[in-house]
């Protein structure tokens, strides 16, 4: 594969979408990509007409029809293998640079720290969703899960923002965790959106330049 995988983690009202939008248009432009790449911008889950169904299902399911815990996990983990097969690895595949609001890392978040599902579990079923396939660079928007409510205040909760705040702020814990252990790179989230993106070049900079 010569393309980049990139990927946006962390919880919810830390600025990835606005993040997104900024760096979408700012890589083309930036020297970092390579003559002829495209830059693919996508989301999980999502991504592929299967995941913004499967989406639908874990986000904002109809009535009395939430997934349990292992459901839930077993629905991200197929958004994900669908998404690797359909989108992310063809784009590489044609040397073209893919952008992600959230990857693997986001399972063990939410489904093994929030929900307690066990990691081992997790991490063999998701080599096994991802063939692999890890991203090039991981940025953790960190924000207090304080601010995240703050910020979230007047948005209406889908069904992993109405957990709670005991499932969020261990949710938190476990992208701190991770983004140690697997050398992410920390973007002090609490600033303004262009401090933010400041940092994100930077990074990207240093990483893949």
């Amino acid at each position: 594969m010569c393309g980049r995988l990139l990927v946006l983690e962390g919880i919810d009202g830390g600025g990835k979408t606005t993040q997104l939008e900024r760096l979408a248009a700012w890589l083309p432009g930036s020297g970092l990509m390579p003559a002829g790449a495209d830059l693919v911008v996508t989301r999980e889950p999502g991504g592929t007409v299967l995941g913004e169904e499967l989406r639908r299902l874990l986000l904002k399911p109809p009535q009395g029809a939430a997934p349990c815990n292992r459901a839930e996990l077993l629905l991200y983990a197929a958004d994900r293998a669908q998404h690797v097969e359909r989108l992310i690895k063809p784009a590489l595949q044609a040397g073209n640079w893919v952008l992600s609001d959230r990857f693997s890392g986001a399972t063990e978040a939410y489904q093994g720290h929030g929900r307690g599902l066990d990691l081992a579990t997790i991490r063999q079923l998701e080599r096994m969703a991802t063939a692999g396939l890890e991203p090039d660079i991981t940025l953790w928007l960190d924000l207090p899960l304080a601010d995240s409510i703050r910020r979230r205040r007047r948005q209406r909760a889908d069904r992993m923002e109405a957990a709670g705040s005991a499932f969020l702020e261990r949710v938190h814990g476990g992208f701190a965790a991770l983004a140690t252990e697997q050398g992410w790179c920390r973007v002090d989230a609490t600033r303004s959106v262009e401090a933010v993106a400041a940092d994100i070049s930077v990074a990207l900079r240093g990483r893949l330049g």
